[in-house]
């Protein structure tokens, strides 16, 4: 059964999602993948979004943390005050899925400015919660296609906040979680060294080449001693997941 990059990266990212996670997700491709994990082999596991909601269960994929679809399924909906304070800040949510415009080698991403703060090449939309996610959650899942133009040497801004400068830097500055352990591409899975913190390598895709990715990421990008392959997605995978798509294009043409 053929896929595409896309829908092989979602697929992996899901497949880390275990039943027992209570997870922050960000909208977009971090949506698409816990959502096909709830559908598929973690049915009880806890979504959260930013904008309150507590155990949702979406039939089709949120435009937004405002979509009503996330407060019409959810268990429960909050103020987003309690939701930072109390849920996030209190250390009672395990993961973080989040994506980015851009991710440095020590897993910190860019959602601001491209260029100079002060005059940006690019204005990119801006943190949102993410920062706080970053900082809070027990770990943190990241998704996001391999490019230079996303895996960059240098950040020019840091949003949110992976391992700073590597090592123990998270530590040093006080904060208790774990950070990014994972971050999930079209062409491989990565995870930071244990001690330097570095991204690396840990498994490759279907048909893709170690050249591939050294060829698609802005600095030397680094391989694990024994490098997995990633399974390909199975059919059930591919089938639930085009169904959601399909589901979340119908409902929001009819919506516009």
């Amino acid at each position: 059964m053929s896929y595409s990059a896309s829908e092989m990266m979602t697929v992996a990212a899901a497949r880390l999602l275990k039943n027992e996670d209570v997870c922050f997700v960000g909208i977009g491709a971090p949506s698409a993948a816990c959502n096909l994990a709830r559908l598929t082999h973690a049915p009880e596991i806890t979504l959260i979004y930013e904008s309150g909601t507590i155990a949702t269960r979406p039939d089709v994929l949120p435009l937004s943390i405002g979509d009503g679809e996330l407060c019409d399924t959810a268990l429960t909906t909050v103020p987003v005050p309690e939701m930072f304070r109390y849920w996030l800040q209190g250390g009672r949510i395990t993961l973080g899925f989040l994506g980015g415009a851009q991710i440095d080698r020590f897993a910190n991403l860019n959602t601001t400015v491209v260029g100079p703060y002060d005059e940006p090449k690019v204005r990119l939309p801006g943190g949102g919660g993410a920062p706080e996610i970053a900082a809070h959650c027990g770990e943190i899942l990241i998704i996001m296609a391999l490019s230079r133009r996303g895996f960059v040497d240098h950040l020019d801004f840091i949003t949110s906040m992976g391992h700073g400068e590597g090592g123990d830097h998270r530590k040093r500055l006080g904060l208790k979680t774990r950070g990014p352990t994972r971050v999930i591409t079209d062409m491989c899975i990565l995870e930071p060294d244990p001690d330097t913190k570095e991204l690396t390598v840990v498994s490759i895709h279907p048909g893709i080449t170690r050249d591939q990715i050294t060829e698609a990421c802005g600095w030397p990008i680094r391989f694990a001693d024994e490098v997995a392959n990633t399974p390909a997605p199975t059919a059930t995978e591919l089938e639930t997941l085009r169904e959601l798509h399909e589901r979340t294009r119908k409902a929001h043409s009819k919506a516009a």
